[in-house]
């Protein structure tokens, strides 16, 4: 059982101990490490180097059990016996054959020699990393012959920390460097200004550089005025231009619609921010100037990238269009044909995609891996950058987690990630995708997912389903892989039934079983008051109370939503919990022939599994629950109407069995109801507190309503 944030222990350790099996040795064509060898670097090696040669002694030392000296040479050419080389290509004196991209490698392996050789030093500690991979692969350090360059095919690779809002202590920085990422994210409200309050981001700069990794601000700052306004200038100055002064190192930053709201005098939108776009307290109906792709972005994004630039000339100015992918298309164009030309736009990969649910559609919101991409909105807005010769990133979640469910570390479906990494790649082709978001705050999680990314997005790529199965035995071994290999299969297919709402992912998808089951009377979730996003604020437990009985009454009819869309989405949960259920019943037996590490890892993805089905029980529940919620607002027949609160009450009980089910899944794992901006939301304690709230709805706020109903009266008013 561990502790809340005990998880963090996991993250600390960047090498698995002790994996060697000691059956594996070399055959012909290979070579085999031992304590003979050591370590060479050059006598002036960058910080970069240094770190990664003392993560490769490492590595050797705590997962293969070799101790391998490391030393410092004036000339590296010169080390050819049991030697691992490391450097890069003028220090080797090596002339480059592959493409001159930054963090690209060689790597040279014959009888008594590693030499690893990077285009600079970061990609000599992913030539590093790659070694290490390799012998973990086989859990021995055996090494085939080999004369072979890779390169990555996206950079940069950015992510948020998956330990902590903002937070990135060395280890953390380290796995994701291991997994192939190159830059990190860090929110902003100013210098040395984050949500949670003071960091040192040159500090932080300084020690992700010893790992290869950029530092990118996520724009939080306010943006009160327009650029022809007279104090424009002098303002974004003093933050922006601030920002960058005292903090050179950072790379660059990334300015998104909901988070840079600025007074757009675009006549389609209001003055008024998201969250207050009201006329004296009446609703205005033009979206928030962060919510429409305005005429005027360009004007304020080149005052920015004039300020920004004049303090750091190559930094990279990322423009997100996250906002408005449902706006016409004639019109995101347009603004993407108006943009500066030397900044980067940033388009999500699979966002606003409708998809099919039975004979209605269903629209992918936020985030989601149901659907592999890429959307038509992505697609429409690559062709305009491709067209326009602008640098385009996009937003794609691949390290491994959506917002599909808010509260776990990874989504275990290799096979349709595969699907989105080649979609992906293809885009590289198509329209010259060249930089990746892997993660949102909820954060990057080392897995087995974000190791297949790392490999189809190195050039030359591995097969997806390969390395499936190089996972499968690296982490299961020969006598349980393929029934893994099963239930990896089994969820890949279930997270394709999932369906993406956003009454379900800023509700019961979002907090899984700790999600309250509301009759006429709100909640709020319990908090902690250094929660970014605590309570509810990204949560709404009233489940789409204004939104659903708008659409049930004006919009489709309450035939309709009651009758055919929430039953269909219930059916196709339905699909989803079986494929999950099966697959971790396979997974079960596997591990019943396993041991040691093996199986405490199983035992992990297991849980993950069961925990995915509790929450994917919760909203088959929540959406039962209201469907016959709204019907207590519309039926008239007294005794229909009882019989509508009895089963009402029969989904409360079934939903605090499957709160109880989830309670061992937290336990054992205190990642699970754990979110970077919203703390624990998900914990034992907020299960519990979830437990209390719809036990006191089916004990007493229901109850009241029945007994004004003739069944109640003629059985005494309780059941």
């Amino acid at each position: 059982m561990e502790m809340n944030y005990e998880f963090r222990k996991r993250l600390l350790e960047v090498h698995q101990p002790d994996i060697r099996d000691h059956s594996v040795i070399r055959q012909p064509g290979q070579m085999q490490l031992n304590d003979g060898f050591a370590i060479y670097i050059d006598a002036h090696a960058d910080m970069v180097i240094i770190t990664a040669a003392k993560d490769l002694q490492d590595y050797l030392f705590t997962s293969m059990g070799l101790s391998l000296p490391l030393k410092k040479v004036d000339n590296l050419c010169n080390q050819k016996n049991n030697a691992i080389v490391l450097g890069t290509t003028q220090q080797l004196g090596r002339d480059w054959n592959g493409q001159a991209v930054a963090g690209s490698f060689m790597i040279n392996c014959s009888e008594s020699l590693v030499e690893i050789c990077g285009i600079d030093g970061r990609g000599a500690a992913s030539g590093c990393y790659h070694i290490e991979d390799i012998t973990s692969f086989v859990s021995a350090p055996v090494l085939d012959f080999c004369s072979q360059t890779y390169y990555p095919a996206f950079s940069p690779r950015l992510v948020h920390s998956g330990y902590g809002l903002d937070q990135y202590p060395d280890s953390h920085l380290s796995a994701i460097a291991h997994a192939g990422m190159d830059a990190i994210l860090v929110f902003t409200k100013g210098v040395d200004q984050t949500p949670s309050g003071y960091q040192d981001f040159n500090e932080l700069i300084y020690r992700a550089g010893k790992y290869g990794i950029d530092v990118y601000a996520y724009s939080y700052m306010e943006n009160p005025y327009h650029p022809e306004d007279a104090k424009a200038q002098e303002y974004y100055e003093s933050t922006y231009g601030r920002l960058f002064g005292r903090c050179p190192g950072l790379k660059g930053i990334v300015l998104v619609g909901e988070s840079v709201e600025f007074p757009s005098r675009d006549p389609r939108v209001s003055n008024n921010r998201f969250r207050d776009n009201t006329d004296n307290g009446i609703p205005v109906y033009k979206p928030a100037s962060g919510w429409w792709p305005c005429e005027d972005y360009p004007q304020w994004l080149e005052m920015l990238k004039q300020i920004i630039r004049g303090k750091k000339p190559d930094a990279d100015i990322v423009f997100w269009t996250y906002n408005w992918g449902y706006a016409p298309e004639e019109d995101r164009v347009r603004l993407i044909k108006s943009l500066p030309g030397d900044i980067s736009l940033m388009v999500t990969f699979e966002m606003f995609e409708e998809r099919p649910l039975e004979n209605m559609t269903s629209s992918c919101v936020d985030y989601t891996l149901s659907f592999a991409g890429p959307g038509r909105y992505f697609i429409s807005e690559a062709k305009a950058a491709a067209e326009k010769g602008i640098k385009l990133y996009t937003q794609a979640n691949s390290g491994g987690l959506t917002w599909d469910i808010g509260v776990i570390p990874y989504e275990p479906c290799p096979y349709q990630w595969i699907k989105r990494y080649d979609a992906m790649l293809e885009a590289k082709e198509k329209y010259g995708l060249s930089g990746v978001m892997e993660s949102h705050h909820y954060g990057f999680w080392p897995s087995f997912i974000s190791t297949l990314e790392k490999y189809m997005f190195s050039v030359p790529k591995t097969d997806g389903e390969l390395l499936c199965t190089m996972l499968a035995k690296r982490q299961f071994g020969e006598q349980s892989y393929i029934d893994v290999l099963e239930a990896w299969k089994l969820w890949s297919e279930g997270i394709t039934h999932y369906v993406s709402t956003n009454e379900d992912q800023y509700g019961p998808f979002r907090i899984g079983p700790a999600y309250p089951l509301v009759f006429r009377s709100d909640v709020k979730i319990p908090t902690v008051p250094y929660a970014h996003f605590g309570g509810n604020k990204i949560c709404f437990t009233d489940y789409a109370s204004d939104e659903l009985y708008r659409i049930t009454f004006h919009t489709m009819g309450r035939s309709n939503l009651l009758q055919q869309r929430l039953p269909a989405e219930i059916r196709s949960l339905e699909r989803m919990l079986e494929c999950f259920r099966q697959g971790g019943d396979i997974l079960q037996q596997a591990l019943s022939r396993l041991d040691g590490y093996r199986k405490q890892y199983g035992e992990l993805m297991l849980n993950l599994c069961r925990f995915i089905e509790c929450c994917t029980m919760t909203v088959i529940n929540v959406k039962r629950w209201n469907i016959l919620r709204a019907l207590t607002r519309t039926e008239t027949d007294n005794n229909k109407l009882y019989s509508v609160f009895q089963e009402m009450i029969k989904i409360g009980r079934d939903e605090i069995a499957n709160a109880y089910n989830a309670i061992p899944c937290v336990q054992l794992d205190s990642r699970l109801g754990y979110e970077p901006s919203m703390e624990y939301i998900a914990d034992e304690e907020h299960i519990r507190w979830k437990i209390r709230q719809v036990e006191d709805v089916i004990e007493y706020e229901l109850p009241r309503y029945m007994s004004l109903t003739d069944g109640a009266n003629s059985t005494g008013g309780r059941s």
